[in-house]
């Protein structure tokens, strides 16, 4: 099992994609709404697109059938249990990164790409994911990922470099339900050379994912990783000249 796999519950109805786990024994499942469900491992099983699509279906009519909630039988009742975020030793230094991971590394010249961030803390942290677009900053993707986890954010090809140049990334740190050390937001611009996704030695074994992929520092034990300032002069030979 891997992160990108599909798959459903085993005791209870509902499926999804497997973005990130915790410990040994957790597997977080991203639901149709884009919620990471914290599953134990023994109670998914890996599917195939076109038998989840088709489950996904026949699940979506039952759900119509089901009783109110008062009308359930305690033993019938949905699962509402979450796995308690698991700390480890080192790790309320804040440390994060961008990861570029080929779907199918064996056929580079044809695949697609899955771009993740990586919260390698004890820290919740809210994230924005950003790049330049036209005239300024268009809005990819937003959320929170989990302390030790990875969050799956886009799925990409080719065609869709040009308009990632140059991406920013906005973090703010906290923990849920105890007292932290306070941190700074972070704010890292990055440049992303698109011919990198054309070689093959590019995509590198590493500590986050089974396959190999380009991974970004953002930030590295409380130290953000150098940033790409842009200032109004570079963002307008920018915008004339996307090529520079």
């Amino acid at each position: 099992m891997k992160i990108g796999d599909r798959v459903r519950f085993l005791s209870e109805v509902g499926g999804g994609r497997v973005s990130g786990f915790q410990g040994k024994d957790i597997v977080l499942v991203q639901d149709e709404d884009g919620f990471d469900v914290p599953m134990r491992m023994s109670e998914v099983v890996v599917i195939g697109e076109e038998d989840y699509e088709t489950r996904h279906i026949v699940e979506i009519k039952q759900q119509k059938n089901i009783p109110e909630p008062e009308e359930l039988e305690p033993a019938d009742r949905p699962v509402t249990f979450r796995a308690p975020v698991q700390e480890r030793k080192g790790g309320d230094r804040l440390s994060a990164y961008l990861g570029f991971v080929p779907m199918d590394v064996k056929e580079l010249s044809h695949t697609r790409f899955e771009t993740y961030l990586v919260n390698d803390s004890n820290y919740y942290l809210r994230y924005t994911y950003l790049s330049v677009e036209g005239t300024g900053w268009h809005l990819r993707a937003s959320g929170e990922v989990e302390p030790n986890t990875q969050e799956f954010i886009e799925e990409f090809g080719r065609e869709d470099l040009g308009n990632m140049e140059r991406v920013c990334i906005q973090l703010l740190a906290y923990k849920k339900d105890k007292n932290f050390l306070l941190k700074p937001p972070t704010d890292i611009q990055l440049r992303i050379d698109g011919v990198k996704f054309y070689k093959l030695h590019t995509f590198q074994e590493n500590d986050f994912f089974e396959q190999p992929a380009q991974v970004y520092t953002l930030i590295e034990n409380d130290r953000p990783a150098q940033s790409i300032v842009l200032d109004a002069r570079q963002m307008k030979e920018i915008l004339n000249n996307p090529r520079i």
